[in-house]
Parts: C-alpha cells; structure tokens; sequence
C-alpha cells in the first residue's frame, strides 16, 4: 500500500505574511474583502508599522542615558501597543488566506471578516477619542481637547465623558470580535 504526496497546488504556493497577502487577494471574490485587504489590512498596518517602529527608535534614543527599570518598560508596553494594533488590522486577511487554502471559496466569510476588520478600525479611532484626556501637555504647554461640534457632537461628547482608563476596552472588543467573525463564520 503506497502513499501518493499530495501535489503542490495553487492553495499551497504562499509562505510567509506577504504570499499570504497575495494569495488572499487573488482568491477572494469579495471586492469588499480586496478592498480592506489591500488598503486597510494592508497599506494602513504598514503604515501603522512602521510609524511604531519609528516612534520607538525615537523613545530609545530619547531614553538612551537613563536608568534601565522603567524606561525599558515603557519600550516593551510601546512595542505591545503596537502590536496589539498592527496584529488585528492583519488577522482578518491571515485567516481568509488560511481559509482559502483549506476549504472552498465562500464569500460570506471573506465578507465577514472585511466587516469585522473595518469595525476593528473604527473601534480604534472610537478609542483614540475616548483616550484624550480634558487637559494633556504639548510641547511643553498646556493643552485642552478640543470641544465637540457638528453632526457627531453628542457622540463626541460622550466619548468624551468616559474615563481615560476605559478607552482600551472599545478596541478589545473590536480584536475579539474578529475573533468571532472567524469562530462563527467557519
């Protein structure tokens, strides 16, 4: 009794984040799916990627004289943030790809998942508002946000109201649901 390899096919030909990228986009029918994963997935956690590894190279040589406790500390927690912003705009790409390369097409998870990536991101911009303090320094001179106006001022104005100390919350639960985008949609 013999036991054929299976071939090599297309489903297997990517390695690594970049073929992974690659190969979700050529096999996803979704243009909502192309599109996140291309600009937002993409582009944006590039971008994100970078602007941290810039920011931390910046915090390094600003720290670089300094006692080692907490200073490096704050590198690792500056390295962390990153990441726990980075890995989730990525994740819904890297699990249609994983997708994809065990299971048939289904358009409703590639779908399903571009959503929950764009809700990601919306968690995270509701955050950074709900992140900035009534009074913070700026160059060395004292800053207050700026007031709600417009169409989103009573929002604003409530995102405003909550403690600084919970604005991480809204990004957590926009990282766990991509997780159940992918749990439910499989």
């Amino acid at each position: 009794m013999s036991t054929s390899a299976p071939e090599n096919t297309d489903a297997d030909a990517y390695t690594g984040v970049f073929g992974a990228y690659r190969f979700a986009v050529r096999r996803s029918e979704s243009s909502l799916f192309r599109l996140y994963a291309v600009l937002f997935g993409g582009l944006l956690a590039a971008a994100l990627a970078i602007g941290f590894g810039l920011a931390l190279i910046v915090q390094i040589y600003q720290t670089l004289g300094g006692p080692g406790g907490s200073f490096t500390f704050a590198r690792a927690l500056f390295i962390l943030v990153g990441l726990f912003v980075v890995a989730p705009l990525m994740a819904p790409v890297l699990f249609v790809a994983r997708h994809h390369r065990r299971h048939t097409s289904d358009v409703r998870y590639d779908r399903l998942l571009a959503t929950a990536g764009l809700v990601f991101l919306a968690t995270l911009y509701v955050g950074l508002i709900a992140s900035i303090p009534a009074e913070f320094l700026l160059d060395a001179e004292l800053a207050t946000r700026p007031a709600p106006t417009g169409l989103t001022a009573p929002v604003v104005a409530w995102l405003y109201a909550i403690p600084t100390r919970y604005a991480l919350s809204f990004p957590a639960a926009g990282a766990l649901g991509i997780l159940l985008a992918h749990r439910f949609g499989r």
